[in-house]
């Protein structure tokens, strides 16, 4: 993604937990200025895939570069990010207030907010998607420095020990 303000690739996946906030916040975002599209990684499999299933298709997506960002519903968003957080390269948060989504993307330049349909009222969570697409990585803050020791860490933990 280039520009300050391209347009946005976007993957969402639900478990059963999460399913109805996700059709809920799919159809904001098809409607959002700042989405190219959305990609459902969500089957209609019985019985339905578990939340790890869910969230690694989506941070694959994201990681190959076929989506931008990935938004994801569980329970609580936990399992999810713990499970999108396991993809290479992915940095994935769980955020229920304006603040946490804002620094997350501007700060930390996770691709993946993951919310909790248990936690977060259906009201909250659109304002917070919406504001969520708007927020870019400002790759000249120092906080930029930091997410850099952190993808080097990944790099070199992901390498054989003998080439590290």
């Amino acid at each position: 993604m280039s520009g300050l303000h391209a347009l946005l690739r976007i993957a969402v996946g639900a478990d059963p937990a999460g399913r109805q906030y996700a059709s809920t916040l799919t159809g904001d975002l098809c409607a959002h200025p700042l989405v190219d599209f959305v990609i459902d990684v969500n089957d209609s499999g019985d019985p339905p895939p578990a939340y790890p299933e869910v969230a690694l298709a989506a941070a694959q997506l994201v990681a190959e570069g076929l989506a931008d960002r990935a938004l994801l519903v569980c329970h609580t968003g936990l399992g999810m990010a713990i499970a999108a957080n396991k993809v290479h390269g992915i940095r994935a948060v769980t955020a229920h207030d304006l603040l946490s989504v804002q620094a997350s993307v501007e700060c930390n330049n996770a691709q993946v907010l993951t919310l909790g349909q248990g936690v977060v009222g259906i009201t909250a969570a659109r304002r917070l998607v919406a504001a969520w697409v708007t927020f870019r990585c400002d790759f000249t803050a120092p906080a930029a420095a930091k997410v850099s020791v952190i993808t080097e860490y990944e790099n070199r933990a992901s390498r054989p020990a003998a080439t590290r």
